[in-house]
């Protein structure tokens, strides 16, 4: 089975911990053994978020005063480089010896005409207080939005339209190969009237959205979205909240997610299910196996 798993940026740097390397290290070592469990007769591709660490490269490049700081795409870039060495990394140790595990910087086509570039709703970097949140916007001209009872910075995810290069992807799961790729929703690109790709975009694609187009284009037969909760809910924080076991398109539709955190997730499953008509399942990365063999998470289906 070619499965796509889409490890949440929050499974690899847990809300509320210090953002630094040890941390990091340390659950990446854990998502990658999580992993493992489905390497034996499967093809896997892993993509993984980055807003979290984009965020931090982006406040390095500010307080470091040079002029002309990388823009974001190229932030984009270093982010899916480190973190998909790190992964790479813990997944060799991880894996047997005779299984080969290999990186791709993955350029991702944008529309520069997306209504997303003048409503930032991507949330990236550290958390903030109201206040703190407040004077950033004053200062540096940040957009902010609330992330739970926080703040955080946010910036422009237009939706991904097409995956660059996608041959190299195919040749190396036909090899077996374990191939991470379109690491933080990947580089974002646009395309010329003359055909040719350009750098310079403000944007930070939504990883979740990118890996339902990824696992989609290679012909997955299911998408494994793992984060920091065990289910998709109903109603959640009410009174009548309720886990989603196993619900349609359609019903998932329904239904309001927050836009910073399950609604990317929700519609990418949607997307993945609607244009292949193979399941996606939502869940606790702690419970890859369980979601593998639909025991566990939220099972997203056509009908």
């Amino acid at each position: 089975m070619r499965i796509l798993i889409a490890l949440g940026g929050n499974a690899l740097l847990r809300r509320g911990e210090p953002m630094t390397m040890s941390h990091q290290i340390a659950n990446i070592r854990r998502a990658a053994q999580q992993i493992a469990r489905l390497a034996d007769g499967n093809q896997l591709i892993v993509a993984h978020g980055n807003g979290p660490q984009v965020g931090l490269l982006a406040l390095q490049a500010t307080a470091a005063g040079a002029a002309g700081a990388a823009p974001l795409d190229v932030l984009d870039a270093e982010s899916e480089g480190m973190i998909g060495y790190l992964l790479e990394q813990e997944l060799a140790n991880a894996l047997p010896p005779q299984r080969q595990v290999a990186t791709l910087l993955t350029r991702v086509e944008v529309d520069a005409g997306d209504p997303a570039f003048t409503h930032p709703t991507k949330p990236i970097g550290p958390v903030y207080t109201e206040a703190e949140a407040k004077r950033l916007v004053i200062n540096k001209g940040w957009s902010v939005a609330q992330d739970g009872d926080d703040f955080r910075r946010v910036v422009a995810s237009p939706k991904p339209r097409r995956i660059v290069a996608l041959q190299p992807i195919h040749w190396l799961l036909d090899h077996d190969t374990v191939v991470i790729a379109a690491g933080g929703g990947g580089i974002p690109v646009t395309v010329g009237t003359d055909g040719r790709t350009r750098c310079g975009v403000e944007a930070v694609i939504d990883k979740d959205l990118c890996s339902a187009l990824l696992a989609a284009d290679v012909d997955a037969d299911l998408l494994l979205i793992a984060t920091d909760v065990d289910a998709v809910y109903a109603d959640w924080h009410t009174p009548c909240e309720r886990v989603l076991s196993e619900v349609s398109v359609a019903g998932l539709r329904s239904m309001s997610f927050p836009a910073g955190s399950m609604g990317p997730k929700v519609e990418a499953a949607c997307e993945f299910v609607s244009r292949t008509g193979r399941p996606a399942v939502i869940g606790s990365l702690d419970r890859i196996e369980q979601m593998a063999n639909g025991t566990a998470g939220t099972r997203v289906v056509r009908a």
